[in-house]
């Protein structure tokens, strides 16, 4: 029976076959193969040992594993003793000269490498549909907020463009710590590489080649978690990036504002008792998945955290750290690709509250041409600061305060206030920077 929602609930195909039970003897079994494969290079087992073993991999059982484990109460003596079994005369030398961290945290490594390959693609497809967004919403003026209020124009280009920008130096900071976070290791019980003598570091760049990963300079008995710390560091920034996308979505989509909205099936319940919702699931469960993931920073900084050498503190608690934090970031970077990919705009609603306070968020606009014009920049602040209270109290539309005030009469006609107060004519340069940043970014790989 299904426990933990990631079964059933949360979660993609694809991220979940990175971290499933299979998967990870997977891995282990690779890693002993690989270590077996440069111990014959360099002598240090027979020839043709390694071959034997390479073959005895594709015979191991994940169920023999557990019979084994839970007699004997050790996972990765289990792996060795069932592929053991499958080997011939060359079980003897599976696993020589390793400790069982070296085993673990290299198919670690092999797994996180597959987890971040499948990050990396699936961020870039929700950058590319911010991208998208931005260029198809440059010209839409729309009301800016700010403290909750609404404040000059911007555009929904622009804000989609700071969002790409955003998801854009994730996958920068993605790539940069990728060779810091995919790290293995044959070091040893503390890391001295005694089991292996004098061929230590040789067997360990061998084996690490053969995988297609690093190995780490030096370690103990594991490998350092300031590395995955990093890495869990790196999910939880952008799941706040996420976070904070959706927050936006929701807060644009109540229905005193309903300038936007998700998509809504032709069936889609949004309430068991009022027929009439249209909730944002999809944004809210974003929002409430990042709070699980930024959870996992806290454990896995602590993981660094362990005795002399290394302690067993680590082990049980990044069985669940990784694949739920990789299941979960990875099921909300799609599920945000797919929400703004298929968000539905109200045009009538974003001019509505784009007008909504009758002028007065024009002030600023009409403020600078004073100061152009000759009035002081202080001065005309004040002027306008006394027109929009004027206005608001009065109840009367901002053009007209500015029009009943003498100073600002004598350097402006109605049309001129007209024109400066249209909000199509106040984006300033919103329209160009939608524009460069889509050129910076359909460059990037």
């Amino acid at each position: 029976m299904a426990i933990h929602p990631i079964e059933y609930r949360y979660g993609h195909d694809e991220m979940k076959a990175v971290w499933n039970e299979e998967a990870r003897l997977l891995k282990m079994l690779s890693v002993e193969a690989a270590l077996a494969k440069s111990q014959a290079q360099l002598n240090y087992i027979p020839k043709g040992m390694d071959e034997k073993i390479a073959l005895g991999v594709k015979a191991v059982k994940l169920n023999r594993v557990k019979e084994i484990e839970d007699e004997i109460h050790h996972d990765v003596m289990a792996v060795v003793l069932a592929l053991a079994e499958q080997s011939g005369d060359a079980g003897k030398w599976i696993h020589f000269g390793a400790t069982s961290n070296d085993i673990l945290d290299t198919a670690t490594a092999l797994q996180i490498k597959d987890a971040i390959l499948i990050l990396r693609k699936e961020t870039i497809k929700l950058r590319q549909v911010l991208i998208e967004s931005a260029l198809s919403h440059k010209n839409t003026v729309c009301a800016g907020r700010t403290h909750g209020q609404i404040g000059v124009p911007t555009t929904y280009g622009l804000r989609f463009a700071i969002w790409a920008s955003e998801i854009d130096r994730h996958i920068e900071r993605l790539d940069q710590l990728m060779p810091r976070a995919i790290a293995g290791k044959m070091s040893g019980a503390v890391g001295t590489q005694a089991a292996f003598g004098k061929k230590g570091i040789e067997i360990q760049k061998k084996t690490m080649e053969y995988l297609g990963i690093e190995a780490a300079d030096v370690s103990n008995q594991i490998v350092q978690r300031d590395r995955h710390a990093e890495f869990v560091m790196w999910m939880a920034n952008t799941a706040t990036t996420l976070d904070k996308i959706c927050i936006e979505i929701r807060s644009l989509a109540r229905s005193e504002i309903a300038e936007l909205e998700e998509s809504f099936g032709k069936k889609q319940v949004g309430s068991s008792t009022m027929p009439h919702k249209r909730n944002p699931i999809k944004s809210e469960q974003v929002c409430g998945l990042s709070r699980i993931v930024r959870a996992m920073v806290e454990p896995e900084l602590r993981n660094n955290t362990l005795w002399d050498e290394r302690d067993l503190t680590n082990s049980s608690c990044e069985r669940i750290v990784f694949p739920e934090s990789c299941v979960l970031t990875d099921h909300i970077i799609r599920l945000t690709t797919t929400i703004i990919r298929n968000l539905r705009f109200y045009p009538d609603n974003i001019r509505k509250n784009l007008e909504l306070l009758n002028g007065l968020n024009m002030g600023e606009a009409i403020m600078i041409e004073l100061s152009k014009k000759g009035v002081g920049r202080q001065e005309a602040h004040e002027i306008v600061r006394q027109c929009a209270m004027s206005a608001r109290e009065s109840g009367i539309h901002m053009k007209n305060a500015l029009l009943n005030n003498d100073i600002v009469s004598k350097y402006m006609n109605e049309s001129e206030i007209t024109r400066i107060m249209n909000p199509d004519n106040y984006i300033g340069t919103a329209v160009e920077q939608v524009d460069s940043l889509a050129a910076k970014l359909t460059k990037r790989k």
